[in-house]
């Protein structure tokens, strides 16, 4: 395995995101995963039906040991639930991983439409967590409370991305599946300007988890050393090819199959 991930993030019982979909992914471009876990989650293809808090001093303690004897590439942040998990997981990274790469997905609502951080955990996150990313992949929904306006069309979404920048952050991956139409518009915005990746819509019930699962594939992409525009087109084919094999578990939004491409990255 070449590459090491540290994700921290939140559980999924059903297996289709969080730490469990990180983990597929990242071992399935033939990287190395290891975890800390913020969250366990009671959910299946249907909901989010319980959520409990990982204690943030257990939370700092599974950083802080990963980080001081098997290392990290890249850190890869999903679920984080609340300001105080959050306050003590930057805390760590600072004293353990400064200098590593960090990609966040701001997770803030389940597929399902679950709330997963707390209404006052958007300040923490935006105040100590942003300024440590190198990168960021909100979704539609997660990019207007970000940036704080409403996104519409594909303009709102080139707006809302400088926004984000303006934050602090060196690069934004926005994801725009939530837009209506027959083609996906995401865009990659950094201080050299903003790219347009286009792909037209797989019709399929079956997509939860995927944000999650870009996010860790961009996230061992570049743990093994591939440049930032590379590893968000691997990652983009990587889930698009996921989500057209999909299992088709569940009788809501089923999980994508992970296993797809197992050894080729994609």
């Amino acid at each position: 395995m070449h590459g090491r991930v540290l994700v921290i993030a939140g559980s999924d019982s059903g297996g289709g995101a969080g730490i469990q979909a990180d983990i597929k992914t990242i071992t399935a471009f033939g990287a190395y995963a290891a975890t800390a876990v913020t969250a366990l989650t009671a959910q299946n293809t249907l909901g989010v039906h319980a959520v409990h808090l990982v204690p943030s001093e257990l939370v700092d303690r599974q950083i802080s040991v990963v980080l001081d004897d098997i290392g990290a590439d890249v850190v890869k942040t999903g679920m984080l639930g609340d300001a105080a998990t959050i306050e003590v997981i930057c805390d760590t990274l600072m004293r353990h991983a400064e200098g590593v790469p960090m990609v966040v997905d701001p997770v803030m609502v389940a597929t399902t439409g679950a709330r997963l951080l707390a209404p006052d955990a958007l300040a923490a996150l935006k105040r100590r967590l942003l300024p440590l990313a190198g990168m960021i992949t909100p979704n539609l929904p997660e990019a207007e409370l970000l940036a704080e306006m409403a996104i519409s069309d594909v303009a709102g979404m080139h707006r809302a991305a400088r926004a984000m920048l303006a934050l602090g952050v060196p690069a934004v991956l926005l994801k725009g599946g939530h837009l209506p139409g027959e083609q996906v518009v995401d865009l990659l915005a950094t201080a050299d300007g903003v790219e347009e990746f286009v792909a037209s819509r797989i019709a399929s019930r079956h997509t939860h988890g995927t944000g999650c699962t870009l996010a860790s594939a961009v996230a061992a992409c570049l743990a093994q050393g591939v440049g930032l525009r590379d590893a968000v087109i691997r990652a983009r084919a990587y889930v698009r090819a996921a989500i057209a094999a999909a299992p088709g578990l569940g009788a809501g939004h089923g999980p994508l199959n992970h296993a797809v491409g197992v050894g080729s990255g994609g």
